[in-house]
């Protein structure tokens, strides 16, 4: 397992995020999440352009580890970028 940061961008009604944030609390990976859908103002419309630099569609959620980017719910390439 590598030591890669691990930064999930999701909405807290979607389904594939939950999922998400299931197998890595599942896996014991540490990691970070923003739901976007719970910001307002200027840091909601910040983050926004934060998650467009990695996933131009901006479709949740979007999960960074290191330096690769995994747009939906995909377990297998999850675990394969955790090296798990």
């Amino acid at each position: 397992m590598n030591n890669e940061e691990v930064k999930v961008y999701s909405l807290s009604t979607c389904g594939h995020c939950k999922s998400t944030k299931k197998l890595l609390g599942d896996c014991k990976i540490k990691y970070e999440f923003i739901d976007v859908d719970t910001l307002v103002g200027e840091e909601r419309k910040a983050i926004i352009e934060d998650v467009k630099k990695v996933n131009s569609r901006c479709s949740f959620p979007t999960i960074i580890i290191g330096d690769k980017v995994i747009v939906g719910y995909k377990e297998k390439e999850i675990k394969e970028a955790l090296g798990i």
